[in-house]
């Protein structure tokens, strides 16, 4: 349970963090989890519309459409066509909500990736392994 009780202060220390990120820059909780939702797709290659945005944050229409537009105000994102099909409108991050998001995570994430570095690879698909089936068990139905 020692482990389990570290992954639960790891995830509140990591929402702590990302509610000061919000709060200094003039953001909701939902914008912050939007937006890396964004940089995760961008990551994988993939586009989102509005529509697959606001199934993976759990958001009706209108919230959807109510998150787009305060991103894209603040210049966090922009509505642009498809790459792949230039009928469909796609939500692509902003190279300045990347370079914001940096500022404030990217010592967090620079210290993460020196700390992994020093595990060798065994170590390392252990340690993926975990976390892929915590995120897992936790993204199934009824893990409420």
């Amino acid at each position: 349970m020692e482990i389990v009780h570290l992954l639960r202060a790891v995830t509140v220390e990591l929402g702590l963090r990302s509610a000061r990120f919000a709060s200094r820059n003039g953001m909701h909780p939902t914008d912050v989890r939007a937006l890396i939702a964004l940089m995760d797709a961008a990551r994988a290659g993939e586009e989102l519309t509005a529509g697959k945005l606001g199934a993976a944050l759990g958001l009706n229409s209108a919230g959807t459409t109510a998150l787009v537009d305060r991103l894209e105000r603040a210049g966090h994102v922009r509505r642009v066509r498809g790459t792949r099909d230039r009928r469909r409108v796609v939500v692509q991050l902003d190279a300045r909500a990347v370079e914001l998001g940096w500022s404030f995570f990217g010592p967090l994430i620079e210290r993460a990736v020196e700390l992994l570095s020093g595990y060798d690879e065994r170590e390392l698909a252990a340690i993926r392994g975990f976390l892929e089936g915590v995120r897992e068990a936790a993204a199934e139905p009824g893990a409420e």
